[in-house]
């Protein structure tokens, strides 16, 4: 049963940039990545407990809904000053090859859960989780016109806070999101704690500059349409010290020194397929992981480190399908390492075309339609510095994203203490039936911990 806890919608409406985007700067071109991204959006959540003590709140005659008032007009005002620095964020998708930077403004609701805080931490209920997050209208691909960044400020009944984001995938990938919400936050911690506010620098500079759009894709690229197939999503957590033990579980000679990322995500990998295998009545075919990456740490190009927009490739690792003895989390590490060594190689050692990027990802939407392999698909947030976040409370107490219930999709971000890994996993009902009863994996993870 879900989390019964009424979240009421008090105030919705568009924050424009401080300053008018130069008209210069009207069309902003997307990036050949960002052409063949679908028109799909993505959430976040971030939580902040109360800093402000009831003892405190009587010192300084603080009441909650003076306090209310205080943080909402705090986080419009930084927004809109932030959104000069991310002046496309305030725009609208012209069409497939460009943004239209009208100033119309960003999408900003204000709601109240009547709850505390705590209590939505409680085993987190990833259903009601999505009541935090802005709803929108649908967007079909190749529809111009809609907004791209949409923030639900949440106040819950003992004063923390959560802001749940859901923004376009069409031209922002997790690496800018991160910038961003770090970017508004320092104004929003400058404009609270100085008269005299220094704003955090930021030329914005988009993925096109290096990477322009195509004039094959200006109408836009058919992406597959991926089977529905009933699924659900239940979230995993993998302490820093459990981690430690599963490396020495999975190191070998040919990949001494594992990452947590590629130990936790052979774990899971090895898991769902044993899921799959037991529920099915054939021979398990062959396993592929789909590992999204960021590519600003791989191209050779230069200056491309700090460019916004989408700038994601995938490498593919597979297993061998006849039997476990590579299999098993040695083997499966050393297929995921040796699909990254090789992605850097073929991409990181030479200049990368748009017709480069256009195949990468053409084999990207190959891989997710073949039926004869068992196919999943991960994307890691970890190291991402969403969790830095301080808008002027404190740093979030949890970062929590809802995910889309797509087969077989793994997300991973870092727990609080940035040295475990928290994942959200969601495969068909009864592969979980069996992933989430697995002895091995429990040795590791545990199943919706309650957040402290």
């Amino acid at each position: 049963m879900g989390l019964e806890v009424k979240v009421e919608v008090l105030h919705k409406e568009n924050i424009s940039p401080s300053s008018p985007s130069p008209h210069p700067l009207r069309f902003f071109s997307l990036s050949v990545f960002d052409q063949l991204t679908p028109t799909v959006y993505f959430p976040l959540l971030l939580f902040y407990p109360n800093t402000v003590q009831p003892r405190d709140r009587e010192l300084n005659s603080i009441d909650p809904q003076s306090l209310v008032v205080e943080r909402t007009k705090l986080l419009k005002t930084s927004l809109s000053e932030t959104l000069t620095r991310f002046y496309p964020f305030a725009g609208r998708i012209h069409d497939h090859a460009s943004i239209c930077c009208n100033d119309q403004g960003a999408v900003f609701v204000e709601a109240k859960v009547k709850c505390s805080i705590s209590r939505v931490l409680e085993e987190p209920d990833l259903e009601f989780l999505t009541e935090l997050i802005p709803k929108l209208e649908s967007t079909d691909e190749g529809e111009t016109g809609y907004v791209l960044l949409n923030v639900q400020v949440n106040f819950f009944e003992c004063g923390g806070i959560a802001i749940g984001f859901n923004v376009s995938h069409k031209m922002i990938d997790a690496f800018t999101l991160s910038t961003f919400v770090n970017s508004w936050a320092a104004t929003s911690l400058g404009f609270g704690t100085s008269d005299h506010t220094v704003f955090p620098s930021h030329q914005y500079v988009g993925a096109a500059s290096r990477f322009p759009p195509l004039d094959l894709f200006k109408s836009p690229p058919q992406f597959g349409k991926l089977a529905k197939e009933k699924c659900i999503t239940k979230r995993f957590v993998y302490e820093s010290s459990k981690i430690a033990y599963l490396k020495s579980e999975a190191a070998s000679d040919a990949v001494p020194n594992p990452t947590r990322v590629e130990v936790v995500s052979a774990l899971i990998w090895k898991t769902a397929m044993k899921a799959s295998s037991e529920n099915s009545d054939s021979v398990r075919p062959s396993s592929t992981w789909l590992q999204i990456v960021n590519m600003r740490n791989i191209l050779a190009q230069p200056s491309g480190k700090n460019l916004m927009g989408n700038l994601l490739g995938f490498f593919a690792a597979r297993s061998t399908g006849g039997g476990e003895s590579k299999d098993d989390l040695q083997g499966l590490v050393a297929a995921m390492r040796k699909g990254s060594e090789e992605f850097k190689v073929k991409y990181g050692t030479k200049f990368v075309s748009g017709e480069d990027v256009s195949k990468l990802m053409n084999e990207y939407w190959e891989q997710m339609q073949k039926d004869d392999i068992e196919c999943y698909c991960s994307t890691s947030w970890c190291r991402f510095p969403f969790c830095e976040a301080d808008f002027g409370w404190g740093k979030p107490l949890m970062s929590v994203p809802a995910t889309v219930e797509l087969k077989n999709l793994i997300m991973l971000m870092d727990t609080s203490d940035g040295g475990g890994v928290e994942a959200r996993l969601t495969l068909k009902e009864e592969d979980m039936a069996k992933f989430e009863k697995n002895e091995e994996l429990l040795a590791f993870a545990s199943l919706n911990p309650t957040v402290t």
